[in-house]
């Protein structure tokens, strides 16, 4: 198992300015990620949730990203709960909002060993008889969607970490060519969408990441239908393989496109300054990594903001996987995969920057200083979110309400003007106890 990074010290967090963070307050001014992406002949999406695409979770998904990824929705367990009664409502949701948003879709995923219905896994089935019903299941999803999916992971996950077949109900039950048969049907069902195979931990050059180019190698031969290599990137921070481009690249020699599928970069909680920072670089690598090879078509981020991230529920005391905070704040992640896709940060707008200014057993005292370059505010309000406790006890030249974990401190009557070139300053006193790390603040 690979080790999991921890957290700077709390003399870290609390010494010098090095941790100070600005927060870009102009993000709808910044080229969406998705432009960005197409300027390169790439796709940028992100996986979502159905039932969310409203609000700013809406907004973000349709306006930053050229691809959607169902989370959940069409997995076999969503969609087909009871033996021949089919539940499409989510994936038709997500279908729909894509088209109406000029989106791709990303059809996930097919064949897996996980979130199968009971009466699937728990059935006793013959050789035949889990075919036919592998067979029904391809021909019935695929077909319905047939000519509104670009591409299918069709396969998901084949592989142990030493290269070899995972022992499932499928493997078990056909044996490795049902792997082929998959593909051959799914192409049957609909033959213009790009079929891919998807597995993690294949990112660098390892074993398991060979057994699959051995497959898909096999497979092009023998004139199996595949178009696709999928790398799931769900990666512990800073720890991107060194290998990742030239991975890419062997695959991309074998006659095969190549799509980053569910990136994310997770990171021990609370998130500090220098793990976001980090975090950005990851991003960025791993983008620009894609960015770098031609077949690599598409980056797909696995949720693009903290508060629909699968990584908290599943390792706990890690999180932050993401582009975007809770609050749908982007993040330097997000600037990274902005960089690495040739986009600039603009140095125009206000920023804030916050900053532990002395500390003692109990408490401390912070200050936030907002600035402007090229524009100006008439009124401001500065918000963070508190990762380890912290309460406001006392504030100056600002009025500051927290509610749980959420601060929002606003403008004083004589202060809500900050000129082009100029800057004001807020101060307050805080408890904390534990650890004291430093937020990541946003302007409104």
């Amino acid at each position: 198992m690979r080790s999991l990074r921890t957290g700077l010290s709390l003399a870290a967090l609390v010494t010098g300015a090095a941790l100070l963070f600005a927060a870009p307050a102009a993000h709808a001014a910044d080229t969406p990620l998705r432009d960005l992406a197409a300027a390169k002949g790439k796709v940028v999406g992100t996986a979502v949730t159905g039932s969310k695409l409203t609000g700013s979770y809406g907004d973000i998904a349709g306006a930053q990203f050229g691809s959607l990824t169902p989370g959940n929705a069409m997995k076999w367990g969503t969609v087909e709960p009871t033996q021949g009664s089919f539940n499409w409502t989510e994936a038709d949701q997500i279908v729909a909002f894509a088209q109406a948003h000029n989106q791709q879709v990303r059809g996930h995923t097919l064949v897996w060993h996980s979130q199968n219905p009971s009466w699937l896994t728990n059935g006793t089935w013959t050789s035949a008889q889990l075919s036919s019903l592998l067979q029904n299941h391809i021909s019935t999803e695929v077909g319905r969607y047939k000519g509104e999916i670009a591409a299918w992971d069709v396969v998901n996950e084949p592989f142990n970490e030493d290269g070899t077949y995972r022992p499932t109900l499928w493997y078990n039950g056909l044996g490795a060519n049902y792997i082929a048969q998959a593909l051959t049907w799914a192409h049957a069902a609909d033959p213009a969408a790009k079929l891919y195979i998807n597995d993690y931990n294949v990112e660098g050059v390892n074993a398991k990441s060979t057994a699959l180019y051995d497959l898909v190698k096999s497979l092009k031969t023998a004139g199996v239908p595949i178009d696709g290599v999928g790398l799931q990137a769900h990666l512990i921070l800073g720890q991107v393989p060194a290998g990742l481009q030239q991975n890419i690249q062997r695959f991309a020699d074998l006659g095969v496109d190549v799509a980053i599928t569910e990136l994310d970069v997770r990171m021990a909680l609370p998130a500090d300054s220098a793990e976001l920072a980090q975090q950005k670089a990851d991003f960025k690598s791993v983008v620009a990594a894609c960015a770098a090879v031609t077949r690599c078509v598409n980056i797909t981020v696995w949720g693009f903001t903290d508060s629909d991230s699968w990584v908290p529920g599943t390792f706990p005391g890690y999180g932050a996987a993401t582009p975007y905070d809770e609050n749908y704040v982007p993040k330097p992640a997000y600037y990274g995969i902005a960089e690495a896709l040739g986009g600039t940060q603009s140095t125009a707008g206000c920023a804030a920057t916050y900053s532990v200014t002395s500390q003692w057993n109990t408490g401390f005292t912070g200050q936030v200083t907002i600035a402007c370059t090229g524009t100006a505010l008439s009124s401001w309000n500065a918000s963070w979110t508190y990762g380890a406790g912290q309460q406001i006890t006392q504030a100056w030249n600002a009025v500051c309400t927290q509610s749980g974990a959420a601060v929002t401190c606003t403008n004083a009557s004589y202060n809500g003007t900050v000129p082009d070139g100029g800057s004001v300053t807020f101060g307050f006193n805080a408890s904390w106890s534990g650890s004291n790390p430093v937020p990541v603040v946003t302007l409104g």
